[in-house]
């Protein structure tokens, strides 16, 4: 039986909406500080909708972004507090959620979609404030929605580090199935990883239709691959320091037809799969039907 690893889905959107569609460009964080019950009830959604992976609420917390959007002594507080939520919305879910494995979360430090112009030491540096926060309480680390190779390079070194299992996830270009969205090409973006022993490769946040096409490059490669797509019509009006309310989302992406998609991901080979930015967990319950109905056992990372 061939057994698939179910992430959850976007996360942070889903806090978004719960909340009311708060105008700030931290939301996620925002909301975890005043309304933190929010913020454990969509991880405990997901896990009941049948994902066996959650990523701790930290994706926005980065050094970079509070220096620029909220204030940088709430860095500490804001991923401890992340990493207790998540651990107390297992705990609380018992034997439905024994197998449950929590993701840290190590995202693009500047934005989604940006590139980091700093040096590399400066990111790696970066990066380590964060792995040293989140590395006694997760099972692994997910890198994700990285647009630039030197991002992906940095993240990945700090992550290895810990010795515990690393996903690498890229996002790509909409309209360039072939590129990531610095321009850089998948190519490129696989070979300069490829001396890195990360546990899987991934492509996340964009349209499900491209993460499609970019699966074709990970197919021969000798690891876990995967991905899991946005349902936005388009990211290009998000731009540092804006909120999400400027994109829109996609009427047609409802949970048959982004099942339909991932079904496809796994026909072509991928293991490790689940949702990003307007994937919900009505989408992962109806994803988790479709593949037991198909024959599939879900499982945690091993």
């Amino acid at each position: 039986m061939k057994e698939i690893v179910l992430l959850d889905g976007g996360v942070g959107q889903e806090i978004y909406k719960r909340a009311g569609k708060p105008p700030h460009p931290m939301w996620a964080s925002k909301v975890m500080m005043s309304r933190p019950e929010i913020v454990k009830e969509v991880h405990q959604d997901f896990i009941r909708a049948g994902s066996k992976v959650i990523t701790v609420n930290s994706y926005t917390s980065t050094p970079t972004r509070l220096k620029r959007d909220g204030r940088l002594e709430w860095f500490e507080e804001l991923q401890t507090q992340a990493l207790t939520i998540a651990a107390d919305a297992i705990k609380e879910l018992g034997a439905e959620a024994s197998d449950v494995q929590v993701a840290g979360c190590l995202p693009p430090l500047v934005a989604s979609y940006t590139a980091n112009d700093r040096s590399f030491a400066e990111i790696r540096q970066e990066y380590q404030q964060i792995v040293a926060l989140q590395k006694p309480s997760v099972d692994l680390f997910l890198i994700e929605t990285i647009s630039n190779i030197k991002e992906a390079r940095a993240a990945i070194e700090v992550a290895l580090e810990t010795g515990k299992p690393v996903f690498m996830s890229f996002t790509i270009a909409d309209n360039q199935p072939d590129q990531i969205r610095s321009g850089e090409s998948i190519k490129e973006a696989l070979s300069a990883v490829e001396q890195y022993p990360v546990d899987a490769l991934l492509f996340n946040c964009s349209f499900p239709e491209t993460i499609s096409e970019g699966l074709k490059a990970l197919g021969h490669l000798n690891k876990p691959f995967g991905g899991y797509a946005n349902g936005f019509t388009s990211v290009e009006p998000l731009k540092p320091g804006k909120t999400v309310d400027l994109l829109s989302a996609r009427h047609d992406m409802h949970e048959e037809k982004y099942a339909e998609h991932a079904l496809q991901w796994v026909n072509a080979g991928a293991t490790i799969i689940g949702g990003c930015c307007e994937v919900g967990p009505s989408h992962i319950a109806y994803l988790h039907r479709q593949l037991q109905e198909q024959g599939y056992k879900i499982v945690p990372f091993k």
